[in-house]
């Protein structure tokens, strides 16, 4: 026979959900937030980070680490993404047409023309830099796999949204989005009529947005039912 404690103490099916839920929740919030800072990061910067108990942060670390989707770097008191993640990567690029076949032409690209290439998509509301081929003149402009940046910054961006209704691209949009890094302001409006002009040209280019050096130079590629996937551009010097 159960004491009254005991029955107490036991979690309703529906409790159980919604704790499972949670620890799921906070996984994703661990490894996207890692994502963003791009280095190992100590355990409680961590839970800083996530805004999350100190305590469920090392649980949830220890598990991820015994299941190698994490690992201990450095000294053992900082935590990074681990090997089984890079495996699971090679396996969604192998099972991706698009993303194979476009890492090949980025490289392709790169080669012939011997400036800085790059595949982008959009990711979580961000422009992202799926795959990026370094140039091989002496002068040439770097490039990061992984980088998110605001979408009214590039080229690529207002490919990227061709076809979306207004109503969707102002909601992906914040205010900080459309602040240039020299602080120069984009007006909303100019930047919708950007996407505008890139859907009927079929191609974008840029110049001096997110520094006074660079140009950019985006070509949509679609799927099949025609909608724009991913792009692919040309980092170059204005020059």
């Amino acid at each position: 026979m159960q004491d009254g404690n005991d029955v107490m103490d036991r979690q309703s099916p529906n409790e159980d959900k919604v704790s499972r839920e949670k620890g799921l929740n906070r996984v994703l919030e661990i490894l996207e937030y890692l994502h963003t800072t791009q280095r190992a990061i100590g355990i409680g910067d961590l839970a800083k980070g996530v805004n999350a108990p100190r305590s469920t942060t090392y649980t949830l670390v220890r598990s991820l680490v015994d299941a190698g989707l994490l690992e201990m770097a450095g000294d053992g008191n900082r935590v990074y993404f681990g090997k089984k993640l890079y495996l699971y990567g090679m396996d969604y690029v192998r099972g991706n047409d698009l993303l194979r076949r476009g890492r090949q032409e980025v490289d392709n690209l790169s080669q012939e023309t011997g400036e800085t290439s790059e595949l982008c998509m959009l990711q979580s509301g961000r422009y992202t830099i799926i795959h990026s081929s370094p140039g091989t003149r002496p002068f040439r402009i770097s490039s990061a796999t992984g980088l998110q940046i605001p979408l009214p910054w590039t080229a690529s961006g207002r490919l990227l949204l061709a076809g979306f209704e207004r109503g969707r691209i102002e909601a992906m949009i914040t205010e900080g989005d459309l602040i240039l890094p020299d602080g120069r302001k984009l007006e909303l409006d100019d930047f919708i009529d950007d996407i505008g002009k890139a859907r009927a040209t079929g191609y974008c280019v840029t110049s001096g947005l997110v520094d006074a050096y660079t140009k950019c130079l985006a070509a949509p590629v679609f799927s099949a039912p025609g909608k724009v996937e991913a792009t692919m551009c040309l980092v170059v010097p204005i020059d």
